[in-house]
């Protein structure tokens, strides 16, 4: 999805200065959530029913909208035409950010640095990260593996120019590791997993030791956060609920993912025990990470502008 982020910038720029009389007008008692297939708690709650449940109090109704990745996502709130938007990876609200979106961030997944990492060969004879210098290392353009990948390599000495870049998405680059036609892959479960279990792949580095956190955020319009505070309550605490389950039931929560993914419930388990899925308030302080991608990626020239992670709003939920 992050093939053409500079053409994707270009169009969130564009549409923030769309007037709302261009917008759809949503129903004042449908709100359009908009998830990604990977949007695990998302995921759960669209399947078991239980949000619509938890807002018929309020005389809402639910409609939702499935995207293929997180910016246009983040594009569709922008313009109007989705309220709130399932957990996107901590890079994509900054390239919404450069474009000048209006954002609130309403609630965070707890750090997960060992849900991503760059992997190599069972055989290969890679053993530290300083040894990818003049290495083929796919990586996804933009993504928060890219951003792992840049934090390992200055750790080990090392800058983006001493390593060879394979932009691909998730799918092809494992084709491409799996084939034997990289060196390395910077991967994000449950691709991770499933790599590691096809092929017994080692993991280089993941996340640890304060390289990326890897957390995950949920998002509306500023304006949205504005006006449907109660609704937003309701979204927090069910979100916050079925993270806690997932953890506690992690075969059950496995076997049903596994249905919604077409993976096997074995590689699901595994890969959700890398994941916190610990929801909770987005505040200032912990946006410093957020604040420290943008930084590397407006270095690296992925980013058009200097972002302030912020400057973006921040919601906080009422607590009963």
């Amino acid at each position: 999805m992050y093939n053409h982020i500079k053409s994707v910038i270009g169009i969130l720029a564009a549409v923030t200065s769309i007037t709302s009389a261009t917008a759809q007008t949503p129903s004042t008692d449908t709100i359009r959530v908009g998830y990604q297939k990977s949007s695990t708690l998302t995921a759960i709650l669209k399947t078991n029913g239980e949000l619509e449940k938890a807002l018929t109090p309020l005389g809402v109704r639910i409609s939702w909208h499935e995207f293929t990745s997180g910016l246009p996502l983040l594009e569709a709130i922008n313009t109007g035409n989705i309220d709130f938007g399932a957990d996107v990876a901590d890079t994509v609200p900054l390239f919404a950010q450069a474009a000048g979106a209006k954002l609130a961030y309403i609630a965070e997944e707890a750090a997960s640095p060992s849900a991503q990492a760059i992997l190599v060969g069972a055989e290969s004879p890679i053993r530290t990260v300083a040894d990818l210098k003049g290495r083929k290392v796919a990586v996804t353009k933009g993504a928060g593996s890219h951003f792992l990948l840049l934090a390992a390599l200055a750790k080990a000495g090392l800058n983006f120019k001493d390593v060879s870049p394979a932009y691909l998405t998730p799918a092809d680059g494992r084709a491409a590791f799996i084939g034997g036609n990289v060196d390395a892959w910077v991967a994000w479960d449950p691709f991770l997993t499933s790599a590691q279990r096809q092929s017994n792949a080692r993991i280089l580095s993941d996340g640890s030791n304060g390289l990326a956190s890897y957390k995950r955020y949920y998002l509306s319009s500023a304006a949205f956060a504005d006006r449907r505070g109660d609704v937003l309550n309701v979204i927090f605490g069910k979100l916050d609920g079925t993270g806690k389950w997932v953890k506690a039931h992690p075969k059950d929560a496995a076997t049903l993912l596994a249905g919604l993914w077409g993976i096997d419930a074995a590689t699901v388990e595994e890969a959700n025990s890398h994941r916190s899925y610990r929801v909770g308030v987005v505040t200032s302080s912990g946006l410093s990470e957020q604040q420290r991608i943008a930084d590397a990626f407006f270095a690296e020239g992925l980013l058009p502008v200097k972002v302030s992670a912020g400057d973006a709003k921040i919601w906080t939920p009422k607590r009963n």
